[in-house]
């Protein structure tokens, strides 16, 4: 699927979280919602990008907006990585990787000539309303906090 366009309604959601529950996008309504595609739990660039987010955390909620992480690993080992870095968000397990593929960043990588199906580093910030306001593709970890904060100032 392609990845969703600004201005478009988000695709729904509804998986297990790290909290125990099941988060929805629909139970977002009226805050402003970071969602966060990420390849794997522990690994340097993932690790790097949700530190990022945790040290701006107060500063992003105090812009009506919510985190939530999102990768194809299980709710285990969300809790693992949640406990290992401290971090005050949520992250969603995308098991059967349905949501990465309603936004279109389950995709085909290449490393060292080889091909396979991974997570494209991807943002994106809904609004109160459920509609994409931003989308940052092939995200950098390193201060990708700040352009997410830049934007949320905006929505």
């Amino acid at each position: 699927m392609p990845i969703p366009q600004e201005g478009n309604k988000a695709p729904e959601f509804n998986k297990p979280a790290s909290n125990g529950k099941n988060i929805a996008l629909k139970d977002l309504k009226g805050k402003n919602v970071v969602v966060y595609f990420y390849p794997k739990d522990d690994t340097p660039g993932c690790t790097v990008e949700a530190c990022g987010l945790r040290d701006s955390f107060k500063e992003i909620e105090k812009l009506n907006a919510v985190i939530l992480g999102v990768s194809p690993d299980s709710v285990k080992s969300h809790e693992k990585f949640i406990t290992k870095f401290k971090l005050p968000f949520i992250l969603l397990a995308d098991e059967d990787k349905k949501m990465c593929e309603a936004y279109g960043v389950w995709v085909e990588k290449s490393m060292y000539g080889k091909k396979y199906m991974g997570v494209a580093r991807t943002t994106f910030i809904i609004d109160g309303k459920g509609t994409i306001a931003k989308v940052f593709e092939k995200v950098k970890p390193e201060g990708h906090e700040k352009e997410i904060i830049e934007v949320l100032k905006t929505v």
